[in-house]
């Protein structure tokens, strides 16, 4: 087993500090996040941070990098206070990870890709077709993460899209019946394959071992 301390990170190039810390903290959610500008721009770009954060109210959050260039998704999100989440399957990754390319703001990415933008319930940012989970959130709150810039975003989620196959009987998701994706790292994509579900967990007897 290798170890690094911290003047080995610091000290390793930028790419390969980059594809390491990306990498250790595990699978990640793989979520293309739509936007429309005031001016009726439209954006959509990947996000590996998205998070829930609470079920009651429906919460969930996502990271930004810091503001010292330009973000229209940020922008976006501060103009109209929507947003809307959908994940990414298998048949869409290589299409959602061109929407990390770096355009102009008034070059629209659904207009770069295969990706094709969908207005639903007169919600005023684009879901993608052909997600199998898309969610309409709302802006609420941001907060500085003063050690390193980068915005923290909580968004409510006021609407939920859900492919029939994917929704059980307990409202559990499904999401391999989607093939929706997961990143690691940063460019690397997995199809992660259901093992078991267990029962909620309460307090028993514990087993001790011999």
């Amino acid at each position: 087993m290798q170890h690094f301390n911290t003047n080995d990170i610091q000290g390793f190039s930028k790419i390969y500090r980059l594809n390491l810390i990306n990498s250790i903290t595990g699978y990640k959610s793989a979520n293309l996040i739509g936007t429309r500008s005031n001016s009726g721009e439209e954006n959509v770009a990947i996000f590996s941070s998205i998070t829930h954060l609470g079920s009651n109210p429906a919460l969930l959050h996502f990271t930004l990098r810091p503001n010292t260039v330009p973000r229209d998704t940020y922008k976006n999100i501060k103009e109209n206070k929507v947003f809307t989440v959908n994940h990414v399957t298998l048949r869409q990754i290589e299409q959602a990870h061109h929407t990390s390319a770096k355009y102009d703001e008034n070059i629209s990415e659904f207009d770069q890709t295969q990706l094709e933008s969908d207005y639903r319930l007169d919600w005023q940012a684009p879901f993608v077709k052909g997600s199998p989970i898309c969610l309409g959130c709302r802006y609420l709150n941001e907060y500085l993460i003063k050690e390193n810039g980068c915005v923290l975003i909580i968004g409510s989620i006021e609407h939920i899209f859900i492919k029939d196959q994917l929704l059980q009987k307990d409202g559990w998701v499904k999401l391999e019946s989607g093939e929706v994706v997961a990143i690691n790292g940063l460019d690397g994509y997995a199809l992660p394959q259901l093992q078991k579900r267990l029962e909620y967990a309460r307090p028993k007897e514990i087993i001790k071992k011999r």
